[in-house]
């Protein structure tokens, strides 16, 4: 499993107020890239410094993506705060996940 943090999180921000995500992906296909992309953008414009980012590589880790129910890749899911929420593409569409996860600007 490919970990990979969203900056530091700054010292004001509790562990409660972190925003913990997890992005099942296929090796260095295009989609992957971009959703990996995608997101580092987002978060950074959303929520930055209060998130962090898991990325998996199916292909690297099958052990790790058959635990998690896939439809199909790129997935993202947010595992807090819960509820838990699913959302499947390239992550190029900034309302749909804006909406889909309650992000607001900052």
């Amino acid at each position: 499993m490919i970990k990979e943090k969203g900056h530091e999180l700054e010292d004001d921000h509790k562990i409660e107020d972190v925003q913990i995500f997890q992005l099942y992906i296929t090796g260095a296909s295009p989609n992957s890239s971009r959703a990996i992309s995608n997101l580092k953008i987002l978060f950074e414009k959303y929520i930055k410094g209060k998130y962090q980012l898991q990325i998996i590589d199916v292909y690297q880790q099958p052990q790790v993506a058959e635990t998690v129910d896939i439809i199909a890749l790129p997935l993202l899911i947010r595992k807090q705060p819960l509820p838990e929420r699913r959302l499947i593409g390239d992550m190029s569409n900034e309302e749909k996940i804006t909406k889909s996860f309650g992000l607001k600007a900052g």
